[in-house]
C-alpha cells in the first residue's frame, strides 16, 4: 500500500464488539474476521479520509514503534483485507 492511497470501509463493512466472544470482528455481509490488538489498532485509524502514510506515523508515535515497521506490517494487513473485500482504497 502506498503512503498516499486511502484505505476505507466499503459499504456493509463494519467494525464490531463481539459481546459475546468478547472481541472485535471486522463484520460484512455474511461473513466476518476476528482481530486482534493490532489489527484492531490499524483499523481504529482507518476513516475513509486520511492517507496510509499519515495513519502509520500516528500508529507509530502511539505505540513508539519505527514508522517503517509499522508500514510494512500494517501493509500487509491491510492488503489482505483488500483483496478479500474488506476494505477498498478511495482515489
Amino acid at each position: 500500500m502506498e503512503a498516499s492511497e486511502i484505505p476505507a470501509l466499503p459499504r456493509g463493512v463494519r467494525l464490531h464488539f463481539d459481546k459475546i466472544r468478547d472481541t472485535w470482528v471486522l463484520l460484512a455481509p455474511e461473513r466476518a474476521v476476528t482481530l486482534d490488538a493490532v489489527g484492531l489498532a490499524i483499523l481504529s485509524e482507518v476513516d475513509g479520509t486520511r492517507p496510509f502514510g499519515e495513519i502509520t506515523r500516528t500508529l507509530a508515535e502511539r505505540y513508539n514503534a519505527p514508522e517503517d515497521q509499522i508500514a510494512k506490517d500494517s501493509s500487509g494487513f491491510l492488503d489482505a483485507l483488500r483483496d478479500r473485500r474488506f476494505l477498498d482504497i478511495l482515489p
